[in-house]
């Protein structure tokens, strides 16, 4: 069997299961993810044991460290995916919310009504929490959902799916709203891509390569998430204490995520101050400098290119310019961020609403660390991803960017 036939019956499958749990009620679908949490800890020694599977294969290949960490599911993180799945069970059902309504001039009453997209497909890379995350996700907003993981977490995958369904089936919906792809070649990725009216959308999470894959070879409707070449602007009116804090934060604090901070700006009129101050600091916490000349000046700094300026590190470096004025900032910005997360420190009102006006970012922060663009910071209580495309969805998903709509007409013998 070919894979875009395999792809295609598990979408076939996951068509059918999704029209049931359109239906389903709030209280199902959230005892249901409530069961899920349960079993996820119960069979525990089932997911790490798949688990250790692939952390041995990674390690035998060479994998980097970091990615190898990313891989790797303990006690502590399936107890995170647990509880994670028990968030989203508390937060409000998107589902059948009206978003806007009005009874019209000619009597009709109009509601326009949040509804499931209906078949959902999730292209990632190494990372197995997302895998209970996304199909928690979906659930709540009623949609069936299609994994399809990288092949370095494929023990991982199947062992969490297999523990997903079974949960979702003893709590009376049709296991087939959770499905892992099959396959392990690209040929199964690209047989996902390619099944249009089958999926409604595909929501790629991964590095740039990944994600320029999807967007660029899919005919099903894509969700852009995720690359983030996030930058901080130190202004000429900074604290300069607050300045520190922020790019220590924002670079520092978990730098393989997409909304750690890689780039670094400061004002010339604040450099002779800052500069040492923040090149100590940074590097103390083993983070090398790819800077411009006046970086450079001081020691350890590596010469930046233009693909220093391009590039989303997801590692303790970041690339380091001072700026003659603001207008200069907003260019570097405009040409080189991925458009996820920008911010600017300055105590000057007139520079930060020039710099949130004309900044065309998803996430537009003013004395606050890129570290904040999250659905959990955001208050959503959930994420899917991180949008940094303009349609449909902007920023940190939540539950209601997992939904579309449809208008509700109601009459009474109307007729035009």
């Amino acid at each position: 069997m070919t894979a875009e036939v395999e792809v295609r019956e598990v979408a076939q499958r996951a068509r059918v299961a999704s029209r049931a749990l359109a239906l389903a009620t709030r209280a199902r679908k959230d005892a249901t993810l409530h069961a899920m949490a349960d079993a996820l800890l119960a069979r525990a020694d089932e997911i790490l044991a798949g688990n250790a599977e692939d952390v041995a294969r990674a390690e035998a290949d060479g994998t980097p460290p970091n990615i190898i960490d990313r891989l790797r599911l303990t006690t502590e993180r399936l107890a995170g995916m647990a509880q994670g799945l028990r968030d989203v069970a508390g937060l409000a059902d998107p589902v059948g919310e009206v978003v806007r309504g009005s009874v019209l001039a000619n009597g009709l009453e109009l509601r326009q009504v949040r509804v499931p997209f209906g078949v959902v497909g999730m292209i990632y890379e190494a990372r197995p929490n997302v895998t209970a995350d996304a199909a928690g996700i979906c659930l709540k907003s009623g949609n069936a959902v299609l994994l399809r993981g990288s092949s370095s977490a494929r023990s991982s995958n199947a062992a969490i799916v297999a523990v997903l369904r079974d949960a979702v089936t003893a709590s009376g919906l049709e296991a087939d709203v959770v499905q892992l792809v099959p396959g392990d070649t690209h040929d199964s990725v690209k047989a996902l891509m390619r099944a249009r009216g089958q999926v409604d959308v595909l929501i790629p999470r991964g590095g740039a390569g990944l994600i320029q894959s999807v967007v660029n070879e899919s005919t099903v409707p894509v969700i852009e998430t995720g690359v983030g070449n996030c930058h901080v602007y130190v202004d000429r009116a900074a604290d300069l204490d607050k300045a520190l804090a922020i790019v220590l934060n924002a670079k520092t604090h978990r730098s393989s995520v997409c909304n750690a901070a890689e780039s670094l700006l400061v004002h010339a009129d604040v450099a002779e101050a800052f500069l040492p101050r923040v090149v100590a600091a940074l590097q103390d916490a083993g983070v090398t400098i790819h800077g411009d000349p006046a970086f450079g000046a001081h020691d350890g700094v590596v010469a930046a290119t233009d693909e220093d300026w391009a590039q989303e590190y997801l590692s303790l470096d970041i690339a380091a310019r001072v700026v003659p004025d603001l207008d200069t900032a907003l260019e570097h910005i405009r040409t080189w961020s991925s458009g996820h997360s920008d911010a600017i420190v300055t105590e000057d009102q007139a520079a930060s609403r020039r710099f949130v006006a004309e900044v065309d970012s998803a996430a537009v922060l003013v004395n606050a660390s890129t570290r904040f663009t999250d659905g959990g910071e955001f208050g959503f209580g959930a994420e899917i991803g991180i949008s940094t495309q303009k349609l449909h969805a902007r920023g940190p998903m939540g539950l209601p960017e997992m939904t579309s709509t449809k208008y509700v007409v109601v009459g009474d013998g109307h007729v035009r």
